[in-house]
């Protein structure tokens, strides 16, 4: 029986994933012989370790931008989840392809759907070039596009919102933040991946979106934030033109070093996906923004009083 390959398990989707794969050990070892964990770093694999499981596990510590790493990674794999980002998945498909891995899962993003973000453009490539070397072999491949990330204090998503909601009396918004977004909690994305992997008959050759149980306007957001905080702020409104021009003026004063302004297009683009074919497939049924908030707030607000370190939820 051949094993399981998993990059970016000690990322905030990656120990929810963990967790799924600790729970349900009996019916991992009837899949694979074992786990094989690339890590950079591997005291940020403690985790692991204090998990206890009866899974075998083996690690391949390396960056998988060496050919070397990813290969050593893969090889008597039959299967990999690739969570450690859209970037490294080109190299990550050579290797399976030279590995004779039969099973793909990687994990991209709704940024390719955007009509602003010049980084959209790079995702599309990526996504051509993957769709390119899985055709000219025998590979079943699944992309998961997760939406906007949350979940803990590291986010660099909602937590960048909760510290200005906490420090802002005033809170200064484009077009009344009056737009919808769709977050989604990382605890659903670690469950989700498992169901993937647990899946396959259903989940092979597709692409699914994992957006947040449902739409909600970034001024909801805010409030959302600010309930959980307990504080009250006061919202002030900037029309788009006057918000992007500043960001020109910013771009033009710097020479180009400091460049707000695809970030200031992107704040009244509409980020809303339906995750219905995920739902079909493998029962994926994610939290509503007002229900995964709660936690992290909590959190930030432990990290602020030194009850616990930055990060270490």
């Amino acid at each position: 029986m051949k094993k399981l390959a998993i990059t970016g398990i000690t990322g905030k989707n990656g120990k929810y994933l963990f967790q799924h794969l600790v729970q349900n050990e009996t019916l991992v070892l009837e899949a694979w012989a074992g786990i094989r964990l690339n890590i950079r770093d591997k005291k940020k694999a403690d985790f692991i370790e204090k998990a206890g499981t009866g899974i075998p596990l083996e690690y391949v510590v390396g960056d998988l931008s060496e050919p070397a790493v990813a290969e050593q990674l893969l090889q008597g794999c039959d299967t990999l989840l690739h969570i450690a980002g859209i970037h490294k998945s080109p190299a990550m498909v050579r290797a399976a392809v030279k590995q004779g891995v039969q099973r793909l899962i990687l994990v991209h993003t709704t940024g390719v759907y955007s009509k602003y973000k010049r980084a959209g453009e790079e995702y599309r490539k990526i996504d051509d070039e993957v769709y390119r070397l899985v055709k000219e072999s025998n590979i079943a491949l699944t992309i998961l596009r997760p939406t906007m990330i949350y979940g803990t204090t590291t986010d660099k998503n909602i937590s960048v919102f909760i510290k200005m909601v906490d420090k802002l009396k005033i809170m200064p918004t484009v077009n009344g933040a009056r737009y919808e977004l769709q977050p989604v909690h990382c605890a659903d994305l670690g469950k989700a991946f498992y169901q993937v992997l647990m899946s396959s008959e259903r989940c092979n050759g597709k692409d699914y979106i994992l957006s947040g149980g449902a739409p909600i306007e970034l001024r909801r957001i805010f409030e959302e934030i600010a309930k959980n905080l307990g504080v009250k702020r006061c919202y002030v409104s900037c029309p788009f033109p006057i918000a992007y021009a500043g960001a020109w003026t910013i771009y033009l004063f710097t020479r180009g070093k400091k460049d707000l302004r695809e970030k200031v297009q992107r704040l009244c683009e509409p980020r809303v996906f339906s995750y219905e074919a995920a739902a079909n497939d493998f029962g994926y049924a994610p939290m509503t923004f007002q229900e995964g908030i709660i936690q992290e707030v909590r959190d930030y607000l432990a990290e602020k009083e030194g009850l616990i370190r930055p990060g270490e939820i």
